[in-house]
């Protein structure tokens, strides 16, 4: 991965780091995103769960996919102690439990307020939630220091 990174920065003028990691981001959090949705529709509506049931298991699957790649793949994260390592999940399972309670609350406004469809609920909620957990990632969860 790093040599395809390497390779499009010399290759590209206008490709940096950071739209490097821009980019990465959007694949990663892409991935993420239909994790969450797929695994929300198929208890929701496949398995015909209640909605905030299937919300909680869907943030859960997509929260540990979206550690595991954006730590390697999206903010090349290098922590060499366990105190890093455990305060970057900390941190990382934190702010994600804070979108998680902003994704609940606009599908509950959504859903049983405006009687807005579960799977189109939870479509227009990630978008809100992607760029939150941007931010939280870039400039706070990831910071300690690359290889």
């Amino acid at each position: 991965m790093e040599k395809l990174k390497q390779w499009l920065i010399n290759t590209i003028p206008w490709y940096t780091e950071n739209v490097h990691s821009v980019m990465m981001y959007l694949v990663m959090g892409g991935i993420t995103t239909l994790i969450n949705i797929v695994s929300f529709w198929f208890f929701a509506s496949f398995l015909n769960w209640d909605y905030r049931i299937a919300n909680t298991i869907a943030w859960i699957l997509s929260v540990l996919f979206a550690y595991l790649s954006n730590k390697k793949y999206v903010f090349e994260s290098y922590t060499p102690s366990w105190k890093d390592k455990l305060r970057e999940a900390t941190s990382f399972f934190g702010f994600r439990f804070l979108t998680y309670l902003v994704d609940m609350l606009m599908m509950v406004v959504f859903i049983s307020m405006l009687n807005v469809n579960e799977t189109w609920s939870k479509i227009w909620v990630n978008v809100i939630v992607l760029v939150l957990n941007y931010v939280f990632s870039k400039w706070i969860i990831f910071k300690i220091r690359k290889k």
